[in-house]
């Protein structure tokens, strides 16, 4: 190998050239991961205290909850002792006016005769007034029911119009809605017909070629979490939309064109809409998907509503108001994908 100082001048300088630009790479790479490493930190710590925090709310309202039912406990056990207390009282003496009552009688029985009895009726009926007393007994069960039975359930429902965000009741737009698509009357399911078009009136508002259909409530602000149930389907698109997207001719679903969804296609694949799509590592076929949307934070996540297990984030600076967005796919002649998509409506 010929040395250094025999190599060509041109060698030497763009071996200096590499190395310099190795260097700079290296450069460059060490302090991303450097930033990276201080950007997981200060998370870990953030999250940390946004995990204690919804803990805390949770014993907070536990907390709350047990005392508000220890004391409604001490109510009626004090109400319930109460009115044993006064019946013990009021039949006790109830009680000895008839044991009274029945001495002089056996009394009268035992000193007079036959001729003397009827004549002493009368004062003995006088003195026996009073006496005689009706077992008329009503007792209230102690409601000991209403602290037993499925108390975690119990529970649970009272804690959950404290606990937010929840499943949200959104609605359909209709007049979003393709031609092809059937909503219910309540505008929380949506299929793709098979017959031809209905005969809807058209507007800029409407889908002409997805098979789409927008959530009539537009998000701004705020936390916000629904439910939408895909059981038995082998195709569906769900997410958000920008409220102003394009919905006439075919339609790029990409965050690029203001669409930010998950999708599952053939049959048992699960990807994000991204640029492009995401392979989404998906154990088992998903019944339920909940959608979760931090407008303020740029966030966007999906779960596998089921066990709550983490799908996809979107990370996104939302340009704007932003609408729930549907697609359940085209059915197929075989049967296959006629399944509707649903929104999940918790009622507690």
């Amino acid at each position: 190998m010929a040395s250094p100082a025999r190599l060509p001048w041109r060698e030497l300088k763009e071996q200096l050239q590499a190395l310099q630009d190795s260097e700079r790479g290296h450069t460059e790479a060490l302090h991303l991961l450097k930033r990276q490493l201080a950007e997981t930190k200060s998370s870990a710590k953030s999250l940390r205290v946004t995990i204690g925090e919804a803990f805390e709310r949770l014993h907070r309202l536990l907390r709350e909850r047990q005392k508000a039912m220890l004391e409604e406990l001490e109510a009626d056990t004090a109400r319930t002792l109460t009115d044993i207390e006064q019946k013990i009282q009021r039949y006790s003496q109830q009680l000895r006016k008839v044991q009274e009552g029945s001495q002089i009688l056996q009394e009268w029985l035992a000193e007079v005769d036959k001729h003397t009895f009827l004549a002493g009726i009368g004062s003995l009926s006088e003195r026996l007034k009073g006496k005689i007393h009706e077992t008329n007994l009503t007792y209230e069960d102690f409601p000991t029911s209403k602290y037993m039975g499925p108390l975690q359930y119990t529970i649970w429902k009272s804690l959950f119009q404290d606990i937010h965000p929840v499943p949200a009741a959104l609605t359909l737009d209709p007049g979003t809605a393709h031609q092809r698509l059937i909503l219910s009357d309540d505008c929380t399911i949506v299929a793709y017909g098979n017959l031809h078009p209905q005969p809807l009136q058209d507007s800029p508002k409407r889908f002409d070629v997805e098979v789409s259909v927008l959530g009539s409530e537009a998000f701004g602000s705020g936390v916000h979490y629904w439910e939408v149930i895909v059981s038995e389907k082998t195709q569906w698109m769900i997410g958000l939309a920008h409220e102003a997207v394009t919905r006439k001719g075919s339609i790029q679903i990409q965050p690029s064109r203001g669409f930010y969804c998950i999708v599952m296609h053939d049959g048992n694949q699960y990807s994000a809409c991204t640029e492009p799509w995401t392979r989404l590592n998906v154990k088992s076929k998903l019944e339920k998907v909940g959608v979760f949307l931090d407008y303020d934070k740029g966030l966007l996540i999906f779960y596998n509503a089921d066990d709550m297990s983490w799908l996809y984030t979107f990370r996104e600076k939302f340009p704007g108001k932003l609408c729930s967005y549907f697609s359940p796919g085209q059915s197929h002649a075989n049967g296959k994908n006629v399944q509707p998509l649903r929104i999940n409506t918790v009622r507690i």
